[in-house]
């Protein structure tokens, strides 16, 4: 706490996990301030996750398709029988309000614990300040490239499948590093088709994920609607996320999965929780990084570190592995935050299923130090 505050809570940046937080906050009766260059600026990225990761106070409104399963194929074919759900990202930015947030479009020189100063001199001092911006450029990488197409036209690339998680074949898979097919319907007209790169340090230049898309899917990448690109580290800013002296929300304060890179819906999820610890006085960061949610976060950085020693075949094998596992199982280490217990047993399950080569891979590499992967001992 700051002596002789302005406000109760200041946020730094509106991307999704920061407008999230600033309007939870709004909701929970605390004073809240956000402050972004560009407030208001429409987001155009597309923002997708496991149904049951979203929490329930998101409007119906923000949903723009709910799937009962997706598919998915490495060596064989799999059905996940878990709903999927690909939020209208429009109407994400306009439900999440900020009628009772003040808003300060400029840009943050420096946040201390309790107090911003922005570019312009000039000093917010609050209770509690949050850096929800962008994270770092270093480290491991996902790239993607894709095109959106009317859905009509991609019934060869779906093959009679409503969305496709991942697709690991294709020509990718045999030569390089690997790629996947991601292939998800935006609303009832278009359909997302999209070369992934999964994890690389380096990863695939997009231009590379250009050509891969245009020698699997052919003419339809030719005249696309729009045309979308992703970059973003895997990694969060701080190793760890817990300790930094002005606490850190969203992608870049360890709330995406860094093997797979979602962070919407736990942002979204974690936004309350932290809202109601600062509208009750107490240590926001507790509430989101208690003992067990610190050692996921570091099971699932030794996670990545395994998955970039993998070669292309193993990497294909290691997720027809897991994609076979029960869907429990996938679901303890794709999301949640804290099931210590159900990442540990995943992991183990995909171990003991594996070859003697890709099991050596994931032993060493689990456990080989790494600038960003932290210790498991508590500092």
């Amino acid at each position: 706490m700051t002596g002789n505050p302005q406000f109760r809570a200041v946020v730094v940046g509106a991307g999704p996990a920061g407008r999230a937080l600033a309007q939870r906050l709004a909701v929970a009766g605390v004073s809240t301030t956000l402050v972004d260059p560009a407030p208001h600026r429409r987001w155009a990225a597309t923002y997708a996750g496991w149904s049951d990761e979203f929490p329930e106070w998101l409007s119906p409104a923000a949903v723009a398709v709910e799937l009962p399963s997706v598919s998915a194929r490495a060596r064989t074919d799999h059905e996940i029988a878990r709903a999927y759900r690909v939020l209208d990202v429009g109407a994400l930015q306009d439900a999440l309000t900020l009628e009772e947030v003040r808003i300060v479009a400029s840009r943050a020189a420096r946040l201390d614990r309790g107090r911003v100063v922005l570019d312009d001199g000039r000093e917010l001092v609050a209770d509690a300040v949050f850096d929800a911006r962008g994270g770092p450029d270093g480290g491991p990488r996902q790239t993607a490239f894709g095109v959106v197409v009317a859905r009509s036209a991609a019934d060869t690339v779906l093959a009679d499948r409503d969305a496709v998680l991942m697709d690991w074949s294709g020509p990718d898979a045999r030569g390089g590093s690997p790629s996947f097919l991601y292939a998800i319907p935006l609303n009832d007209t278009e359909i997302l088709l999209e070369e992934t790169c999964l994890a690389g340090d380096p990863a695939l230049p997009v231009a590379e994920l250009r050509d891969r898309l245009r020698m699997r899917i052919g003419a339809l990448a030719e005249r696309p609607r729009r045309t979308e690109t992703v970059s973003f580290t895997l990694l969060p800013r701080h190793r760890r996320p817990w300790r930094t002296l002005v606490p850190e929300f969203g992608a870049a304060g360890g709330l995406k999965n860094p093997v797979t890179g979602y962070s919407v819906g736990a942002s979204l999820a974690a936004a309350d929780p932290v809202a109601r610890a600062v509208a009750g006085g107490r240590e926001p960061m507790a509430s989101l990084w208690s003992r067990p949610a610190r050692a996921v976060h570091r099971l699932r950085l030794r996670g990545l570190a395994a998955l970039l020693a993998l070669d292309p075949t193993e990497t294909v094998d290691f997720f027809d592995t897991f994609l076979a596992l029960p869907v429990a199982a996938q679901r303890a280490y794709l999301t949640g935050r804290t099931d210590v217990r159900g990442v540990t047993a995943a992991m183990g399950r995909v171990f003991a299923a594996s070859d003697t080569t890709t099991r050596l891979t994931l032993a060493r590499e689990s456990t080989r130090p790494r600038p960003w992967a932290d210790e498991f001992a508590d500092r």
